[in-house]
């Protein structure tokens, strides 16, 4: 029989590496991404990050005077690296790996991915996810999305690209408050962050001038706690903010365009037009759902209604492993490998599910998950109907509205 192979420091080395949190800076047009990268790329909380940017020539970045490498990446005095897509997102993202790989660079820490203008960050998400071996390397930290408070109103009225960059992220910065100069100006200020609350009430909102948009702030948004690396699924999920919104809609809601509070009946029509027909809603059961149930669940889901899934996150009790929760993690029509985790980290056992959605109801999608897990949920109609005629319920036999 073979003697194992000596454990040298080399070989342990060479074990996997943990993945790379990877993050995506997308913002309005005008936002301020430019003034907002040239402060943190000087923070040495970036040391060991790489930023990687659409193109050089369209970002003003201020202390890019060294020599460009060979490859497009470029390190600055602050232990940073910089890199240009040059084509292809997969090329580079495999180089900083090799450089990883081969001691061209000790660590990387972080990998930050800004987009232009009003980019969709969804197909640079999917780049990772789809990829067999990237989505091994690195992981989905965090999509921050900058706002800029004085035109934000009006670019989320006019673009939808801005209402889904808004919707999807992790993190809402708020730039250019200084410039709240007029009553005019707060009063729509005000509006925008009523309206940001309803588009995604579970992001966190960081404003620049306060001083709260460092790198810590910024980045760490994943499942993971930086330091502890133990999984904190309450602040990722944050579905604490999803029940107060829906607690502060049935109050009241406004109407944008012209700051009036409607009471009343008219609030569901007033708030599907003003947010677009985007909601953000949490589903949870208590009871354990059967690992096929949330298979076919999310598989229908994803086929018949992809795009209208903006953003899912969500840890999910299996009736096989309840001890061992499963975390899943969907943008659009793609979702990340599902992960499980070696226990409950926060002793509540529930499911929880937090959905991003366009164009898709939250009753259908919650009638839907009730006909596959036969869980009863909150304000359910009745169970028996459901396990009679769990189609006929779900409104699979009749299109989505």
């Amino acid at each position: 029989m073979a003697s194992p192979a000596p454990t040298s420091d080399t070989s342990k080395r060479k074990g996997p590496k943990p993945p790379i949190p990877l993050s995506v800076l997308t913002g309005f047009l005008g936002s301020g991404k430019t003034t907002l990268l040239n402060r943190i790329l000087q923070d040495p909380a970036m040391a060991d990050t790489a930023v990687i940017i659409n193109e050089f020539g369209e970002i003003g970045l201020d202390h890019l005077f060294v020599d460009q490498a060979g490859d497009g990446i470029v390190e600055l005095s602050s232990g940073c690296l910089c890199c240009t897509i040059r084509g292809d997102l997969v090329t580079t993202l495999e180089n900083l790996l090799r450089r990883l790989d081969n001691g061209r660079m000790e660590r990387l820490n972080r990998v930050v991915i800004e987009t232009t203008g009003l980019a969709d960050p969804a197909p640079i998400l999917h780049t990772v996810m789809l990829h067999p071996y990237l989505v091994m390397r690195y992981r989905l930290d965090s999509v921050v999305t900058l706002v800029d408070a004085v035109n934000g109103l009006s670019t989320l009225d006019e673009h939808e690209e801005a209402r889904k960059q808004a919707a999807v992220a992790d993190r809402l910065v708020l730039t250019k408050t200084d410039l709240l100069e007029t009553q005019e100006h707060t009063a729509a200020f005000a509006d925008l962050k009523d309206r940001l609350q309803a588009l995604n009430p579970g992001a966190r909102r960081l404003d620049v001038q306060a001083g709260d948009a460092g790198p810590a702030e910024l980045f760490n948004a994943g499942l993971y706690d930086p330091d502890s690396k133990i999984p904190d699924v309450a602040a990722w999920l944050n579905t604490e903010a999803f029940e107060a919104a829906k607690d502060h809609d049935h109050g009241h809601s406004h109407d944008h365009h012209h700051g009036h509070h409607h009471h009343g009946h008219d609030h569901a029509h007033d708030v599907n037009r003003h947010s677009d027909s985007i909601r953000a809603f949490t589903l949870s059961t208590d009871r354990p759902v059967p690992a096929s149930a949330l298979e076919m669940f999310l598989d229908l889901l994803r086929s018949a209604h992809g795009p209208k899934l903006l953003r899912v996150k969500g840890i999910v009790q299996l009736v096989e492993d309840p001890d061992r929760p499963v975390v899943i993690h969907g943008v659009q029509h793609v979702f990340h490998p599902p992960a499980t985790l070696e226990g409950w980290p926060d002793g509540d056992r529930r499911t929880r599910m937090v959905f991003i959605t366009k164009d898709l109801p939250e009753g259908f999608v919650r009638k839907m998950f009730e006909a596959f897990s036969g869980a009863l949920l909150p304000d359910t109609p009745d169970h028996q109907a459901q396990m009679e005629n769990p189609l006929a319920v779900s409104g699979f036999t009749s299109p989505v509205r």
